[in-house]
């Protein structure tokens, strides 16, 4: 059943692929892209523009009290909520 379980977590996510979401950080808008969403080591990779430079990084995958799924940015731990992303026509 855990891994029935998995593989409809990682089908659900598949709709995220390259979804897109904008943080301001105080200065400037910093922008997410999901690149990877891996539920069974819970960790998500998102290719992430920043005053003109790209990167992408891997951070550990969250849940909430209520379910909900995101990861933690920056120094400040910012949470970034996975359901905050929309897709990018």
């Amino acid at each position: 059943m855990k891994k029935q379980n998995q593989i409809k977590k990682s089908m659900e996510f598949r709709k995220y692929y390259l979804s897109e979401f904008q943080f301001h950080d105080g200065e400037a808008f910093i922008t997410f892209n999901i690149v990877a969403i891996d539920t069974r080591k819970n960790e998500i990779t998102v290719a992430i523009s920043d005053r003109g430079r790209i990167s992408v990084t891997t951070y550990d995958l969250l849940t909430d009290s209520n379910g909900s799924f995101y990861f933690e940015y920056g120094i400040n731990y910012e949470k970034i909520n996975v359901n905050d992303f929309e897709g990018v026509k």
